[in-house]
């Protein structure tokens, strides 16, 4: 959520950032600057008359001693009672008004982000290996896991519905691979692991910023109001929601392995098919706690982390830093880590690697002080897939395929797979 007192101000400025993501907040940002006036007039005038009441209230006992009348004073009383009543009401609509308008407004995006319309005008920042060339025409990995028998999303459609998948055999053994091989390298780099609830309740949706905007696109739990997890930055950065860190122990490093589930899959074509966009999917997760001054430095690190775990895989990717036009909804600065997929022919996102400033922080509660005497500050919260696990099968499929139909298992992964190879 943004700070309404950098709105209020240079609501022009917030006003020419958000534009950059191609959308016009100019009248919201008015709604809410003449929202927060009308707000402080009725503070101010509740605050009088309820100043006013204390005075009366401290005069009637002399009055009623002295024998004098008070019944006038009385009605008045009652009159200035109806009156504090109504204004805190007032103010009490107004907050809301207020909230819904900053609750649904994305953040800014930082200075060093380029300004774009859509993905489009995102800016790659580097690349790490080489596409291989097959002697062969490859296959899409959704072919080979069906000549394979390792995966049969048929079978799910049959069970559940479309976008969901069986792994069988080698597949499902390859994906509790990935999964252990990212937990354990991730550990290895000062990451504390956490298992996180797949289920959350609306204040930790609204405090990482899926609602109120998004809701349709969440899975709705409906006899409790839980929703099902997008992502497991939605329970694990909100662990401290609330809460006051030790700054001494920043920064804190979390990993979490959890099924995500999205409503909203993609769209139409070719996605449908395969492990790239799924209703239910498995990531694991990098969260970060930060301070302001160290944050920015801590997404680079975040972003080679990710980054690092593919590299161990021997899977070809890039790194682009996304436009203000292609960025998400809370994010300041956001990195896309893009894997290569010869079936597509080009690379496919696989990690999100993003600095949210204090946008979440504001909405969460989640502050830190230096030391006991301290002003308590809001921490900028980090987050990034490291890395969605459906979509690392796909590479490796689709990259360490053979022409008879084999799939070479990665080095990295051997010891957990206790085979080199994936043969019907």
């Amino acid at each position: 959520m943004l700070d309404i007192k950098l709105i209020k101000e240079n609501p022009e400025e917030i006003k020419k950032r958000l534009l950059t993501r191609g959308k016009d907040f100019s009248e919201e940002i008015d709604t809410l600057l003449a929202l927060d006036t009308e707000r402080r007039t009725l503070i101010a005038d509740t605050e009088s008359r309820r100043a006013k009441q204390n005075q009366i209230s401290k005069e009637i006992p002399m009055l009623k001693k002295e024998g004098k009348d008070t019944s006038l004073i009385l009605a008045e009383m009652k009159e200035l009672s109806d009156l504090v009543k109504a204004g805190t009401e007032k103010i009490s609509a107004l907050d809301e008004k207020i909230e819904n308008i900053l609750l649904c407004m994305p953040n800014t995006p930082n200075a060093s982000v380029p300004v774009g319309k859509d993905d489009s005008e995102n800016v790659e920042i580097r690349r790490w290996g080489t596409p291989k060339e097959f002697s062969f025409e490859p296959q899409a990995h959704w072919d080979i896991g069906k000549n394979l028998d390792i995966l049969d999303p048929d079978t799910a459609a049959k069970v559940t519905g479309t976008r969901f998948h069986f792994y069988k055999g080698l597949g499902a053994r390859l994906e509790r691979a990935v999964i252990n091989y990212y937990l354990d390298t991730h550990t290895k780099n000062g990451y504390t692991e956490v298992f996180p609830p797949y289920m959350v309740n609306r204040d930790s949706m609204r405090g990482t910023g899926q609602l109120p905007k998004f809701e349709e696109d969440a899975f709705k739990v409906e006899n409790n109001g839980y929703f099902l997890v997008p992502t497991a930055e939605v329970p694990v950065t909100n662990m401290h929601r609330n809460e006051i860190l030790d700054g001494d122990k920043l920064t804190i490093k979390y990993c979490a392995y959890s099924a995500c589930f999205r409503a909203e899959a993609g769209s139409a074509g070719r996605d449908q098919r395969g492990l790239i966009r799924q209703h239910q999917f498995n990531k694991v997760e990098l969260v970060k706690f930060a301070k302001p001054e160290e944050s920015y430095d801590e997404l680079e690190s975040l972003t080679k982390d990710a980054t690092g775990a593919l590299e161990g895989l021997g899977l070809p990717y890039r790194v682009v830093c996304l436009s203000t036009g292609d960025m998400g909804f809370s994010s300041a600065k956001t990195y896309d880590v893009e894997v290569w997929m010869p079936s597509y022919n080009r690379y496919v996102e696989i990690s999100s690697c993003s600095n949210f400033e204090d946008y979440q922080a504001r909405r969460a509660n989640i502050k830190f002080k230096e030391s006991g005497d301290s002003k308590a500050r809001l921490v900028h919260t980090l987050n990034g897939s490291g890395l969605a696990v459906g979509r690392t099968v796909a590479a490796i499929l689709e990259n360490y395929q053979n022409e008879d139909g084999t799939v070479t298992i990665p080095e990295a992964l051997v010891p957990y797979m206790h085979c080199d190879k994936i043969e019907k």
